[in-house]
């Protein structure tokens, strides 16, 4: 990736958070608009965000509070590169704390988000088509998810590879069930 590619999508990661600033709000904030009750597991928003031109998706979610633990919940971003009803893969998941600030970028095994499995490889040539074009729930919180996967495309490759050889080397046969490897690769922001 150019620098200055990276450098505008830093750039917009920048003027989403201060736009929403302006009004009081946050990524998670403008996400949560008219949101009386945030509980575990749930997806926000209920039926995720997609856009049908690039076959981006993603939801948030939480897991339970743990202490001291400073991750709100994370997003996770997929793409679905034949349309809605095609194959799914996840791409990267993004964990924020409370105030939406970014702390990390992780990836997952199969059984966390149930996707279709596709190697490392794959996965890398389909995080260009990550383009969240869409005006709901929050065109803002779009705008910026779109700018970390393009900020972050050089870290996002890399985790992706890791995920592979951690998976390679995992001794269950079986690794893409195995519950006990739930996060496969970390890079802390």
């Amino acid at each position: 990736m150019m620098d200055s590619e990276r450098d505008r999508a830093l750039a917009e990661i920048a003027y989403c958070e201060s736009t929403l600033a302006k009004g009081g709000l946050t990524v998670l904030s403008d996400l949560f608009r008219g949101v009386s009750d945030i509980s575990a597991w749930d997806h926000y928003p209920p039926g995720d965000v997609f856009d049908p031109v690039s076959g981006s998706q993603w939801y948030y979610h939480c897991h339970p509070a743990e202490e001291g633990s400073s991750e709100h919940g994370h997003f996770h971003c997929f793409i679905r590169p034949k349309g809605a009803e095609g194959p799914i893969h996840h791409l990267i998941a993004v964990g924020v704390d409370q105030n939406g600030k970014m702390l990390r970028l992780f990836t997952v095994n199969q059984w966390v988000v149930g996707d279709d499995w596709a190697d490392a490889a794959t996965i890398i040539g389909l995080i260009d088509r990550f383009d969240m074009a869409m005006p709901s729930p929050s065109y803002l919180v779009n705008r910026w998810l779109t700018a970390v996967l393009v900020a972050y495309k050089t870290e996002i490759e890399g985790l992706l590879n890791e995920r592979d050889r951690v998976l390679a080397a995992h001794p269950n046969a079986d690794v893409h069930k195995d519950r006990s490897l739930e996060v496969t690769s970390s890079f802390s922001v």
